[in-house]
């Protein structure tokens, strides 16, 4: 129960403290203490009837006491933090509101663009450390120096913690909706632990999609990225199985869809075609759309990865044109592709040309392929998935 609290409450109550306190380390230790104290008390007492108001107020109070330790030790930033809280309530307006002050507080311009992502991932999103980490494939001692930094560039920096005025919305938007993409992956695959489908980071995401939709209604891209969302959620019933092995796209039952997603993200493709405005997240949401009919059509999958290339010309995204590729000309035709990637510090990569080797015939190279594949993934359904496929691989 506590890690659900924790999951779903735990970048909501940050968010809150954040503007009671005016500082973002107060906040986040102050609702670490209240979730330690959370997990001595509610074993023995019961959830209490709104877990979320029990942490935010717990949090508060427990930060409270502490401010006024400090104050006695003439602390100078404890002093503030203490006058900033006398003035602020604890209820303030819509909790979403605080989320996205948060938000474009972390996604700031005066911040490295991989600082605000992983900062807001680490406040509101909820994610350790280490699993931000494996998100932007570097080490845990490298994420953890750039997230006190980001923070301790908000502090000194006062930046302030508000939604941006419209003049300076879209100049802001690409980290901030890269952070919520992130934050949906993150639940879609995650990267470590026994899950591979985190549903609270789903929805948590989904959630954040429409309410920056509702924030910016004339934005092209917020839209996609919400199609984009609600289509590849769309398919996750579907994604495991009762006991949580991974299935994959081609052999996932359509019918355990979600056709109420799938509807709503494909009326946001069409809205997003009718605009006129491409850009990254609306030609993903279009290749989702496509892989939501009955059949893939593979042939319009490539032209759309040709169009997503021209806006976004990385190495991730030839790996998935390239999967695309085997479908219309064959495994060896994708397998050349994907060779002159660089991407060897990524499981996908090695899992990819495992595939392509396996139906190449090429079983022992193969095997070495998912061998690499298993190494570099932390999450143990993925490595079931992947064990199994080389075993099934023919023995010479």
């Amino acid at each position: 129960m506590i890690e659900r609290v924790f999951a779903e409450e735990y970048g909501r109550a940050v968010a809150v403290l954040t503007r009671v306190f005016g500082d973002i380390d107060i906040a986040e230790e102050a609702v670490q203490d209240a979730f330690t104290e959370a997990v001595k008390r509610w074993p023995e007492t019961g959830t209490p009837p709104s877990p979320a108001g029990w942490i935010i107020t717990t949090a508060r109070n427990r930060a409270i006491d502490r401010l006024r330790r400090e104050d006695k030790r003439a602390d100078k930033h404890a002093q503030a933090a203490l006058l900033h809280a006398e003035d602020e309530p604890l209820d303030a307006g819509p909790v979403h509101d605080d989320q996205l002050r948060l938000i474009f507080t972390c996604c700031h311009p005066s911040l490295a663009t991989a600082a605000q992502v992983a900062l807001t991932l680490r406040l509101l999103g909820g994610l350790t450390t280490a699993e931000i980490a494996r998100a932007f494939l570097v080490g845990e001692p490298t994420m953890a120096q750039r997230l006190v930094r980001a923070k301790g560039k908000i502090r000194d920096a006062r930046i302030p913690y508000r939604v941006p005025s419209g003049a300076d919305l879209p100049e802001r938007l690409k980290p901030v909706l890269a952070v919520v993409y992130l934050i949906f992956n993150e639940g879609y695959a995650a990267s470590s632990g026994d899950r591979l489908v985190r549903e609270d980071l789903c929805a948590g995401a989904i959630r954040l999609g429409r309410l920056l939709a509702e924030l910016m209604p004339g934005e092209p891209e917020v839209r996609g990225l919400l199609g984009l969302m609600l289509l590849i959620g769309a398919r996750a019933p579907a994604r495991t199985t009762p006991d949580g092995a991974l299935v994959r796209l081609a052999d996932q039952d359509r019918a355990k869809w979600d056709a109420r997603l799938l509807a709503e993200g494909r009326e946001i493709v069409r809205g997003c075609l009718r605009r006129g405005q491409p850009g990254p997240y609306q030609i993903q949401a279009a290749i989702n759309a496509v892989h939501s009919e009955d059949t893939t059509d593979w042939t319009q999958v490539v032209r759309l990865y040709d169009h997503l290339l021209q806006f976004t010309p990385t190495p991730v995204v030839a790996l998935n044109r390239a999967v695309a590729v085997a479908e219309v000309d064959g495994p060896a035709a994708a397998l050349a592709l994907v060779d002159e990637l660089d991407l060897t510090r990524l499981h996908l990569f090695h899992a990819i040309r495992a595939d392509l080797l396996g139906r190449l015939g090429r079983a022992e190279e193969a095997a070495a392929a998912y061998d690499a594949a298993i190494d570099r993934t932390g999450n143990a359904a993925e490595r079931d998935h992947l064990r199994q496929a080389k075993a099934r691989l023919p023995r010479r």
